[in-house]
């Protein structure tokens, strides 16, 4: 997508240990129209797949599954990364570690939002390593629903999350996919 190529290059920062910041426009501050060419473009790529829900994990990749929502006319369920008190007993739940944190949490999603009826497009703002799909997979396969497919704002192609998802024959379309960073002249390469 060379809108989001170009807002990439314009106001993406590179930074050591292989992290792209785009809180300009992606995950802090949001440009809604970028969004909703988003959304509209995961909807042109899945439109055939029989998407019955969108499924995300909070925090970032809830306004870009929404905007896709928007074009499939479906619902979003998204992953909780903590047990709260609204939150029912009863829930799927797959432990993963965040590249972006460092860290590992356990993804929850309640059991009366998620069945063997539905065929989800799970969609993310980030792809690195490939953890956090591996785990809404699992959750998925849990539940006996159907993946029609992984969308991806920007897949870190390097890391190779991707291409073991795609070896593994899911269906992953991201919508930029950086070849390479460098954090020291901030340069940016595209697939």
């Amino acid at each position: 997508m060379h809108l989001l190529e170009q807002r990439i290059r314009e106001e993406g920062v590179v930074k050591k240990g292989n992290v792209l910041k785009v809180d300009s426009f992606l995950n802090h501050r949001i440009d809604i129209r970028l969004l909703d060419a988003i959304g509209e473009e995961f909807h042109r790529l899945f439109s055939d797949a029989g998407v019955t829900k969108i499924v995300t994990i909070e925090a970032s990749g809830i306004s870009v599954a929404v905007m896709a929502a928007r074009y499939f006319d479906v619902p979003v369920v998204f992953a909780k990364k903590s047990k709260t008190a609204q939150l029912d007993s009863d829930v799927y739940s797959a432990r993963i570690h965040s590249f972006t944190h460092n860290n590992d949490y356990t993804a929850i999603i309640s059991r009366k939002y998620l069945s063997s009826e539905d065929t989800v497009l799970v969609i993310d703002d980030f792809l690195a390593n490939g953890e956090a799909v591996r785990g809404l997979r699992e959750i998925l396969r849990e539940a006996g629903a159907t993946l029609a497919g992984v969308g991806i704002v920007i897949e870190k192609g390097f890391q190779g999350g991707g291409d073991r998802l795609r070896a593994e024959g899911v269906h992953v379309e991201s919508l930029a996919l950086v070849d390479s960073m460098n954090a020291e002249t901030g340069e940016i390469s595209f697939r």
